[in-house]
């Protein structure tokens, strides 16, 4: 692990699985809300196996990044947010001159992801969104139904085992995130808002390079993507903005963390087949 420090002096936790093998390219791994980077462990040594060294920072407000409350990620913390992406993105590249670097990204991560390629998507060579959506009409949707933003997402496997069904249809690894403490908080106010303000800038995407490759891979169930209306649209605009490569993956039953679904190494093996086609392009 390693650390670096944002702008406005949050230290910001990096943690690093290094490839064992002749290194192919770099993964950088942005996790979801009211999670953390070492979730994604299986990930990472899935893409060691492969020849990828991946990095994945905690984001501000989480993990090991928790510089306040759970979910505080500072004023500005939305973009800020960003940001710390973008310079990670730099550190990388310092590290591994030469090889390509593929941004993958988990529901707030994608969505952050999202607002990343609107003006940086130069420093990349391709980004892969797991369980993202249309972000502005999920903003919408959330405003219009109420504060409790975990509660609207289960409320369709009413009735749930748990608050947190919503998450995989793998109890044992909906009970590993319950029984996380760094798990299972929102963001705050003030970062939801953020979150909210940046609404509209999802709806153009012009400002994306057309040459680079995008990933879009969702379970059918996640109620993020509203039986894939939202995500169908986020895919269309990509696709509208003349972007020349848009992957579109949906994985009939799945809930919104694919990742540690039932499915979860058919998910990991699309992932990897699809970085081999797009970084020997």
């Amino acid at each position: 692990m390693f650390t670096f420090t944002s702008d406005d002096g949050v230290v910001i936790h990096v943690h690093e699985w290094p490839t064992e093998q002749e290194p192919r390219g770099v993964v950088q791994l942005a996790h979801g809300m009211g999670e953390h980077a070492k979730r994604y462990a299986h990930v990472a040594e899935a893409l060691n196996a492969r020849g990828f060294h991946v990095y994945a920072a905690d984001h501000r407000g989480h993990g090991e990044s928790m510089h306040a409350g759970p979910g505080n990620i500072g004023d500005d913390g939305w973009n800020r947010l960003v940001a710390d992406m973008v310079t990670l993105t730099g550190i990388i590249r310092d590290k591994h001159p030469g090889l390509p670097v593929v941004l993958l990204s988990h529901s707030l991560g994608s969505f952050a992801s999202q607002q990343y390629i609107l003006d940086h998507s130069h420093l990349i060579d391709a980004v892969a969104l797991s369980g993202t959506t249309a972000v502005d009409q999920l903003i919408e949707s959330l405003v219009n139904d109420g504060p409790d933003v975990l509660a609207q997402f289960n409320a369709e496997f009413e009735p749930a085992r748990t608050p947190h069904d919503w998450l995989s249809r793998d109890e044992a690894q909906v009970d590993l995130y319950i029984n996380d403490p760094l798990c299972g908080f929102s963001l705050d106010d003030a970062g939801m808002g953020g979150l909210i303000a940046a609404g509209p800038r999802f709806v153009d995407v012009e400002g994306v390079r057309q040459d680079l490759p995008i990933l879009v891979f969702v379970g059918t169930s996640d109620p993020l993507n509203a039986a894939l209306s939202r995500t169908d649209v986020a895919v269309e605009r990509y696709n509208s903005a003349g972007i020349e490569d848009v992957t579109y993956y949906t994985y009939p039953g799945a809930r919104h963390e694919i990742f540690n679904e039932t499915n979860r190494d058919d998910v990991i093996n699309d992932l990897t087949t699809w970085m081999d086609r797009v970084l020997e392009a």
